[in-house]
């Protein structure tokens, strides 16, 4: 069938994924807290580096050609982890698809719908976690995009792949298919070995020592320019006038400026994945009320790091109190 990438189905037409029964948790076994302590640490361990590949991100429009690079692991690895310490008989999951009204998209102007997907992720005897994914409908892939993202945002509610989270990107060469010439050195933090020996990623060095040693010195005004479409274009110029008072980072002459100002755009990425991460957890009604209390109507509308972080703090804070 079709439906998969979403061209079969209706707009606002929901589908559930057939299964041969309500994905209902059971009991599980019973565990101790030490026992729940041990599997989730065991989850939380990277994926081996031979498992990790690389997803071109941003391009910049100049020559050389570079794009910005994050890594990512195929859901398959996902699978593995959770049967390997949980057997393929001690976690289940259940998609559930629904594809939105046509609108127009603001990239092409394209009127297109979108393919909705949620999982539901029940390990057995540590409970169940579920997420979102997306992608627009013309895309052919689209229902199998969607259908991993939302299983890996499931997983990483348990500490599964969670510390992908922390990459920023980093700057590599492309070849003319916008294909990764090579590809960054994964931090030791990012590896099994260095994580069992306490080493973790420390936001304010490691990843930006590692995206800027793949930075084009100098210059950074193609990197800056990169964060416009991760950030959206309100946030983006807001920093740049908050740091700068210029509308285009190719305003400003000193290349310290530009430093400090994709510092904190990589900054505000992290802060958007981190809220990503909080909405998972506690749900989009107590982001819409940290909103509604700073005058603020949508989350587009935020266009300062400072106002970011508030959201950011205060919806972790709201999800740690639920936890």
């Amino acid at each position: 069938m079709s439906g998969s990438n979403g061209h079969a189905h209706e707009p606002g037409r929901t589908l559930s994924v057939t299964r041969p029964a309500e994905l209902v948790p059971p009991a599980g076994p019973e565990r101790s807290p030490e026992k729940v302590k041990e599997l989730v640490a065991a989850l939380e361990v990277p994926f081996d580096p031979s498992q990790i590949e690389w997803r071109v991100m941003n391009t910049t429009k100049n020559q050389p050609l570079r794009g910005q690079v994050v890594p990512y692991a195929d859901q398959r690895a996902y699978t593995d982890r959770l049967n390997a310490l949980f057997t393929p008989a001690g976690w289940t999951r259940r998609y559930n698809i629904h594809t939105s009204a046509n609108f127009q998209r603001s990239r092409d102007q394209k009127v297109v719908a979108k393919i909705l997907v949620t999982c539901e992720l029940v390990i057995f005897g540590l409970g169940l976690h579920s997420a979102t994914g997306e992608e627009w409908a013309d895309d052919d892939n689209a229902g199998t995009s969607a259908e991993a993202q939302a299983f890996k945002r499931a997983c990483s509610c348990f500490g599964l792949g969670r510390y992908l989270y922390y990459f920023e990107g980093a700057w590599v060469d492309l070849d003319q298919r916008k294909r990764p010439k090579s590809v960054p050195r994964l931090p030791d933090w990012a590896t099994p070995a260095g994580w069992a020996k306490g080493l973790r990623p420390n936001r304010a060095s490691e990843l930006n020592a590692n995206a800027a040693a793949h930075s084009q010195p100098g210059s950074l005004v193609p990197e800056i320019e990169a964060m416009a479409k991760q950030l959206g274009r309100r946030l983006y110029h807001g920093i740049l006038r908050d740091l700068a008072r210029v509308w285009s980072p190719r305003e400003i002459a000193d290349i310290s400026v530009r430093q400090r100002v994709l510092e904190h755009m990589r900054s505000a990425a992290r802060g958007l994945r981190r809220l990503e991460l909080g909405v998972e957890k506690a749900g989009r009604e107590p982001l819409a009320q940290i909103l509604d209390s700073l005058g603020i109507n949508h989350l587009e509308r935020i266009d300062s790091l400072e106002t970011l972080k508030r959201v950011v703090l205060e919806l972790e804070r709201i999800a740690d109190s639920m936890s």
